[in-house]
């Protein structure tokens, strides 16, 4: 009866496979652990900064600038009117946008496009004197909202004169986007001077 071959042993763990297998494992452990393989390069530790985006490449959001984002464009007009849009939809456009006004007791309107969005939502606009003679910038003079449905890619915000009409100075709108006013709804601003004159008449304006 032939006898068994012999078993190889490898670190005092013995190997069950046939010798010739084992033996040649154990050949190449004792090559692979000579000293000439080269010792493994280890990846230095980076700091966490080099993986976050550097503030100098990053745009910071400015809530006292026109708003972005939502808004595919957004001005102040002295008024708009009422267009069949490509989907068969009405779409608002803005007519004869400016950011100077005459005194006078004529609303002042802000008009909007908006990307697509996944839910209904107000945006609301609140008019106060920036730099106006005789009134505090904290006051708000007059405000509007409109419901911006699923569909709706466009609107406005008619902002009626206060009592005695608009006076000489520079206003500022506050955009807000929700369903209320409060200190996280802000998303931008948008800002139009009514001059010290009569020098320009407003064109003729939709009403809501």
């Amino acid at each position: 009866m032939t006898a068994a071959p012999p078993r190889v042993y490898l670190e005092n763990v013995q190997c069950a496979l046939p010798w010739p297998f084992c033996a040649a494992v154990t050949t190449l452990a004792l090559v692979c652990s000579g000293p000439g393989l080269a010792e493994e390069t280890l990846t230095r530790d980076v700091p966490i900064s080099e993986f976050q985006n550097k503030t100098t490449d990053v745009k910071p959001y400015d809530f006292d600038a026109p708003p972005e984002g939502m808004f595919r464009s957004i001005q102040v007009t002295t008024g708009f009117e009422e267009e069949l849009g490509f989907r068969r939809a009405h779409e608002i456009v803005p007519v004869n946008p400016t950011e100077t006004f005459p005194p006078s007791s004529t609303p002042v309107f802000v008009v909007f496009s908006l990307h697509q969005h996944v839910e209904p939502f107000l945006i609301i606009g609140v008019c106060l004197p920036e730099q106006v003679m005789g009134l505090d910038p904290k006051t708000v003079l007059t405000r509007d909202e409109m419901y911006i449905a699923l569909e709706d890619e466009s609107g406005y915000l008619k902002l009626p004169p206060p009592p005695g009409g608009w006076k000489p100075g520079k206003y500022k709108v506050e955009i807000h986007i929700g369903w209320k006013v409060t200190d996280i709804s802000l998303i931008g601003t948008m800002r139009f001077t009514v001059a010290q004159t009569d020098t320009a008449t407003p064109a003729p304006t939709n009403s809501k």
